[in-house]
Formats: structure tokens, sequence, C-alpha cells
């Protein structure tokens, strides 16, 4: 099957002119991009945290295989819910799914199961796609959709994704989405997710659950986070690097009621 876009027209262009000149504008080419475990990016509107992704993806060597995880907003179907055949749509033309990655993880854990209902109408990996697209047209894509994981199942589940990528001996990307803080001041988001980034700086996925649970921090992407870097750890990153933080104020000139946005590299 063909999943078609859901956001397209609303958090990005929908035609594909407009789409590759917007993403283009955020990119720097002026980056020398290198390989990397983990990219974290926000899922906004890109008209409000297309900077902060640009600014990421375009320091990272984009290989042939990309793994993209995603929270789901909407509550739709499974737990940790990928996708492995077919394909997905963007205004930027068509994105072959990767059966073999699919299958490889679907192995390694019994938590993951194919399912395309959880994507159906979910923007947090979709918004992710026409960037990854831009810097590599021919790149094999898995959607991995998560919700409602304790920690334990988080680390088992990054353990897993390491596994099924060591079993295809070649390098894959994880995209780890998420936003930060929502709707507080750009000074107590800010206040707040410097706890959060600190325990993703620090390499510590146990630390950034509690810490975003204990804290009442809306990191939405929190679950997807933390099982990109429990896996980043398993296939031996060193370190983790904020590229670029900022919020929803730069944009609207309200910094009363922000959404925060933050951009990292796990090497």
């Amino acid at each position: 099957m063909s999943r078609a876009p859901a956001v397209a027209g609303r958090f990005y262009p929908g035609r594909p002119d407009e789409l590759r000149a917007m993403i283009e504008g955020y990119l720097k080419p002026t980056a020398a991009p290198q390989p990397a475990l983990v990219a974290v990016c926000p899922h906004a509107g890109y008209v409000f945290s297309g900077e902060v992704a640009g600014k990421v993806l375009s320091r990272v060597a984009i290989p042939g295989r990309v793994m993209v995880l995603g929270p789901n907003h909407q509550g739709l179907g499974q737990q940790a819910a990928v996708m492995s055949r077919g394909s997905w749509l963007t205004p930027l033309g068509e994105v072959e799914l990767d059966p073999e990655l699919g299958e490889a993880l679907k192995k390694a854990s019994p938590l993951v199961a194919e399912d395309d209902l959880a994507h159906r109408h979910e923007h947090s990996l979709e918004v992710q796609v026409p960037f990854l697209q831009a810097l590599r047209p021919d790149f094999k894509l898995t959607p991995l959709c998560l919700s409602m994981l304790s920690y334990a199942q988080c680390a088992e589940l990054g353990r897993a994704i390491a596994t099924a990528i060591a079993s295809l001996d070649e390098p894959v990307l994880l995209v780890a989405s998420t936003d930060m803080t929502h709707y507080e001041s750009a000074q107590a988001a800010k206040s707040k997710d410097e706890l959060a980034l600190g325990r993703i700086l620090e390499m510590d996925p146990e630390g950034l659950y509690n810490t975003v649970a204990g804290h009442n921090i809306s990191m939405c992407g929190v679950l997807p986070t933390t099982v990109a870097l429990v896996a980043a750890k398993e296939m031996g990153a060193a370190s983790a690097e904020l590229v670029a933080y900022t919020n929803s104020g730069q944009a609207t000139g309200d910094y009363e009621q922000v959404v925060a946005y933050a951009g990292l590299i796990i090497k």
C-alpha cells in the first residue's frame, strides 16, 4: 500500500516546488555532513520548527536506510507500530518502505507489530520525510510510531533496534521526532527543557524518561527519544550534541504560550 500524506498543505507546503524551496531555505549548504547514529528533530509546522530540523539534518550524512521514530498523537493502533511494506507519498515523490529492516525489527522485538492505522493520520513522522528526501531521494524508510511504553519496554525496544540494525551490517540513521515543552512561557519551557536535554547530553535514557515524568515536562516525543538513545548506546554512541533550541515565539512573537523545539545529534 501507499500511505498518502496527512498534513501536506498544513504543516508544510503541498506543492512540490514550494516545499522544496522552503526546505532548501532551512538547509545549511556550508555544513559538512558526517555519519551519525541518531538525529533528534522537531515535528511542528515548518514555519515554527523547520529551521531547527534544517540545522540538524544538514550536518548528518543520510545513509540508504532511515528509521523515523515518532510519538502517536492520535491514540490509534499498536504501541509500537511499524510499516515495512509499500511506500509513503509526499509532495516530493514516493519513498520506498524497508521490508528487510522491518522484518528484522519484528523478529527482534515482540512489542513491534505491522500496523498502518497508527500512521494514517500521524504528523510526527511524516514531517521528517521531505527533509530526508531533499537530502537523499533514494533512501528506504522504516516508520515506527510509539505510545504508552514503560521505561523497561523502551529499553527492550531500543536494544531490539540495535540488534535489527546489526543484522543488516550497514548503517541506519535513527531520527527521533519530538517537540519539547508545550504551552508554557518561554522562560518556564527553557527551564524544564534544560532538565530533559541534560539527560540526553549525558547519554542517560532512563534519566530522560524519569525526568520528563517526574517534572511533568510536556515533551511529546520522550518515548522515541528514549528508545533511540538506548539503541545508540547499544551501537556504541559516545556523545550527544545540542545543535539548536528555540520556540514558537520566534515565529509568532508570543513568548507567554510557546512550544519549544530542540535539535540534537548523537554519534
